[in-house]
């Protein structure tokens, strides 16, 4: 599972010119999953992004975490997160999990993530065709793989 995290101080998605999900400060979170993919790939990560310190503090330091300034959260699905570039110039999804694995795992990272937060988490729409707008905060754009924990 591979994850990019966008601090943002505003992000929206909008499928068919309707927004389907709003926040100001917080996290916008790409989600790439794979076939190997299980919970304990979500729980780790759940972990990691909650408590990374990206916020920041009364000193401009980043100190702080998406619990401790009671941050929103967007997660949207994106599969091609997982594209090969090796060969060619056309990237090839092959390793991305297909919706009948992926969208079960997507579901479960969502609600991992509420349960965790103690709040709602806002989506886009799996396999939708989505608009996503961000003011990234810093900018603060982090990847992380569940596979190299890094």
């Amino acid at each position: 599972m591979k994850i990019v995290i966008q601090r943002v101080s505003k992000a929206s998605v909008t499928i068919n010119q309707k927004k389907v999900a709003d926040i100001q400060k917080g996290l916008l979170i790409l989600l790439g999953i794979v076939d190997e993919d299980t919970q304990e790939d979500i729980n780790w990560l759940v972990r990691k992004v909650l408590n990374l310190r990206i916020f920041n503090d009364e000193n401009n330091v980043m100190n702080n975490s998406l619990l401790t300034v009671n941050g929103d959260v967007i997660v949207v699905s994106q599969f091609t997160l997982h594209a090969s570039t090796k060969k060619g110039n056309r990237p090839s999804y092959i390793k991305a999990a297909k919706p009948p694995v992926a969208i079960p795992l997507y579901q479960s990272f969502i609600n991992t993530l509420e349960t965790e937060l103690g709040k709602k988490v806002q989506t886009g729409e799996f396999g939708a065709d989505m608009k996503v707008e961000l003011l990234n905060d810093g900018p603060i754009t982090i990847i992380i793989d569940s596979k190299t924990k890094e």
